[in-house]
């Protein structure tokens, strides 16, 4: 997770990520839908559908749009696609580890297109678990450090059960078990933080140090794989070295 939120922030500013509208919308409509079939179209009481409106409503999705959406998810919106999720595994340049959370109404589709694109790119696809074994799902949260002080910010992470609490200078970052998501997103809210990323990350569990042209190479790759339809996030393995960083904003 080295460097990951000072990344993220990055690709917003560059608008490097999902940086066609159209696909922002189906990838954030996907995400309403797949909530709202597993818990329900109560926002009230479906956090993970909150937390779709929440993103969907950041970026503009129409209103109509996030309703129908619900609807769809939740049987009142009859169509013939019927997404499932998937999580697909390979492998990048120079041995980097990546993990590929998708939503498809097309398994054989998804397969296919992300096997080329791991191909294309001199990386493979993995079997299940020949990957994974180095990742954990975790509960993930950044926020500007102008919201709250570190220290505040570690207390309240701790007290609701968080893991680790790093600081880059610019963002803070909490990690947590994904049991505690809620309790750590309800304390947030209670401190008036807005985070800009919150959700369910897997976390390398071991980082994958490169240099500077190769780390660049394996975020290309990374990049090229989130602009496919049916791939709602991408993690990988890679520590983001400051020099890195660097040279990522310079492009």
């Amino acid at each position: 997770m080295s460097g990951h939120s000072h990344w993220a922030t990055i690709r917003r500013k560059k608008g490097a990520a999902d940086a066609k509208r159209g696909a922002v919308f189906t990838r954030l409509a996907r995400e309403i839908v797949m909530a709202a079939r597993d818990g329900g179209g109560d926002a009230g009481s479906n956090f993970r559908l909150a937390l779709a409106i929440e993103k969907a409503r950041a970026s503009n999705m129409p209103k109509d749009s996030i309703e129908r959406a619900i609807k769809r998810g939740t049987g009142e919106d009859k169509e013939d696609s019927v997404f499932e999720e998937l999580t697909l595994e390979g492998y990048g340049p120079h041995g980097s580890a990546l993990m590929v959370d998708c939503v498809t109404d097309n398994r054989n589709r998804t397969v296919a297109e992300l096997r080329h694109s791991f191909s294309k790119s001199g990386g493979n696809m993995a079997e299940a678990g020949a990957v994974g074994w180095q990742f954990e799902r975790k509960s993930y949260f950044s926020f500007p450090a102008s919201q709250l002080s570190y220290d505040k910010a570690f207390e309240l992470a701790i007290e609701a059960g968080a893991d680790d609490v790093q600081e880059d200078g610019e963002n803070i970052e909490i990690i947590g078990p994904v049991e505690v998501f809620k309790t750590l997103s309800d304390a947030l809210q209670n401190a008036k933080v807005t985070p800009d990323e919150a959700g369910l990350r897997l976390i390398a569990k071991q980082d994958l140090e490169l240099g500077v042209e190769e780390t660049l190479q394996v975020l290309r790759v990374v990049e090229s794989i989130e602009e496919l339809d049916d791939v709602q996030n991408v993690f990988h393995n890679l520590k983001l070295s400051e020099e890195a960083l660097a040279a990522l904003e310079a492009e």
